[in-house]
């Protein structure tokens, strides 16, 4: 499977500029399906609807808002929230370095590889094998998809990655989750301890898959084999029809108009 890059750009701290790709690192592991309407297999499409004026609108017609109190909302434009986006990144500069071993695993997000660009590869090795070696993480900053994120680049396999960061007013305290506690008796601790002891392995993630999403594409696989293939039908355009909720509230009009003429 061909990788997908996301970002161009460098690395850089200190003097080291190093040119880099970023690029996915996991694909979703579920099933997609596109919906259908039952009568002829056509792929539905989502609208927008107005309950106010009961029609359908326009992208052109549509703002952002934030709600603050049920049903009160700021309203925002395109331009307000450009004006205050962070402009798109072209490096991702390495703030300081860390020990990985402290960032708690509820801060992680999202991962990606950084794989090098032309140029670069002897620097993008040569920082592969000094964090690998000293085991520390870079700690950046960087805007991907309008929104500047924390990041943490590692060294894997001699490669490096990249792992996009919750911050912290994004995770939730723990406090209220806990139970109470309270004293646990010296013969539970070590029955507990016991029990954790025996089930000890080593981590194989080869080992685990995800059942549902098997049976889903062999139920799929065996239905192609049974040729239930459909083909939704070819969309054509009548120029004359217009939008196909004006359409219906026309018919719907020119209906009321007959039973009131007694036709």
């Amino acid at each position: 499977m061909a990788v997908q890059g996301i970002w161009n750009g460098t690395i850089g701290f200190s003097l080291v500029a190093i040119p880099v790709r970023v690029v996915t690192a996991v694909v979703p592991g579920h099933v997609s399906f596109h919906l259908l309407h039952s009568k002829d297999y056509s792929r539905l499409e989502r609208k927008m609807y107005c309950p106010a004026d009961e029609r359908m609108v326009t992208p052109e017609e549509i703002i952002r808002g934030y709600e603050v109190l049920p049903g009160k909302y700021i309203p925002l434009t395109d331009e307000e929230l450009e004006s205050v986006s962070p402009e798109r990144s072209r490096t991702i500069e390495i703030i300081e370095f860390i020990d990985m071993k402290d960032v708690d695993p509820i801060y992680y997000d999202h991962p990606y590889y950084l794989v090098p660009s032309k140029g670069g590869e002897k620097a993008y090795q040569l920082l592969a094998e000094v964090m690998a070696r000293t085991k520390k993480a870079g700690l950046a900053k960087f805007v991907l998809a309008e929104r500047e994120h924390l990041v943490a680049i590692t060294s894997k396999d001699g490669a490096l990655a990249l792992t996009t960061l919750h911050y912290s007013d994004e995770v939730l305290p723990d406090g209220e989750m806990s139970p109470a506690k309270g004293a646990a008796e010296s013969g539970e601790v070590a029955r507990m301890k016991k029990s954790i002891e025996n089930m000890m392995k080593d981590f194989d993630p080869g080992k685990y898959a995800d059942g549902r999403r098997k049976k889903i594409m062999d139920l799929l696989e065996a239905k192609v084999k049974e040729k239930a293939l459909v083909d939704a039908p070819a969309m054509t355009e009548k120029e004359e029809e217009g939008p196909a909720d004006l359409v219906a509230a026309l018919e719907e009009s020119m209906r009321k108009v007959k039973v009131k003429e007694g036709r």
